[in-house]
């Protein structure tokens, strides 16, 4: 069984970029799944930081289990452990939702196995998800991708934490969980739990085809929908964010199309169940 982890709120749009890659993930592989939910409520604060309900996770549930029926999707509520070791801290209110830090939780959740993939949600599966699982993560904390234009603009060795291979053993050995929490707490960041991941990691590079940041090639595993830059001559760029549930931007602007399948689908599970919704 492949255990990915995801992080984020139920509000409409997450859920459904969330539902899109879990499909795609079923689609392409004929491994069991574990999609394991990262979820806390902070609705007193924010009326869209509402945890994923019961209702969406059974449905990520039922479709895994349509390709292999030993698949399962489950969700782990981390509000407590959120308020204890990260709320109070510099980076709660930042440019990302509080909920992309949830993955510095992990250590408190001992169901979570010893090597995980972590994905984010703007991220959508092109082939066989087994192929990252697969690779050796044995005496680092984790194995990632060189961030597009970070390696450019920050520093040559600076990851894109949007994919990973996890050896949740090695990071808890090496305090990295521990390390990444007091950073964001006491430092503020514009990209928080991902620049204290590059600072404390003990990092393994893999190439781009495992978190595809720009085109999809032949031989992509992972698309990620982050972030990108176009330059215009002579000093001219544009910085665009396009996320595969915004579909037709991801048809005219990127000219993708590889997933309207799964849109086609992700609507009659819209008609089947308005309450995930």
């Amino acid at each position: 069984m492949i255990p990915i982890v995801f992080s984020g709120n139920g509000n409409k749009k997450i859920f459904e970029g969330l539902l899109m890659c879990v499909i795609s993930l079923a689609k392409q592989t004929n491994e069991a799944l574990d999609i394991i939910v990262l979820t806390m409520d902070l609705t007193k604060e924010n009326p869209n930081f509402n945890a994923f309900s019961e209702q969406q996770i059974a449905l990520l549930d039922k479709m895994v289990k349509e390709k292999n029926k030993e698949s399962r999707a489950r969700k782990f509520d981390v509000t407590n452990l959120y308020m204890q070791h990260l709320h109070n801290g510099k980076n709660h209110e930042n440019g990302y939702t509080p909920f992309a830090m949830l993955r510095l939780l992990i250590d408190f959740i001992p169901e979570i196995p010893d090597k995980i993939i972590y994905m984010d949600v703007d991220t959508m599966c092109v082939s066989d998800i087994k192929q990252l699982y697969d690779l050796d993560v044995t005496g680092y904390d984790f194995i990632a991708c060189k961030d597009y234009m970070g390696r450019f603009w920050i520093r040559p060795s600076y990851c894109n934490s949007g994919v990973l291979v996890l050896n949740i053993k090695q990071m808890k050995e090496d305090g990295l969980f521990v390390k990444c929490r007091d950073m964001v707490n006491r430092k503020k960041m514009i990209m928080p739990d991902q620049t204290a991941l590059n600072k404390y990691g003990k990092k393994k590079y893999m190439p781009f085809r495992f978190n595809e940041q720009r085109k999809i090639k032949s031989d992509t595993v992972v698309k990620h929908f982050c972030k990108g830059i176009v330059f215009f001559l002579p000093f001219g760029f544009h910085i665009y964010n396009i996320k595969q549930w915004q579909r037709e931007k991801v048809h005219k602007s990127l000219k993708i199309h590889n997933f309207d399948d799964i849109y086609k689908k992700v609507d009659a599970l819209k008609e089947a169940y308005p309450n995930c919704f």
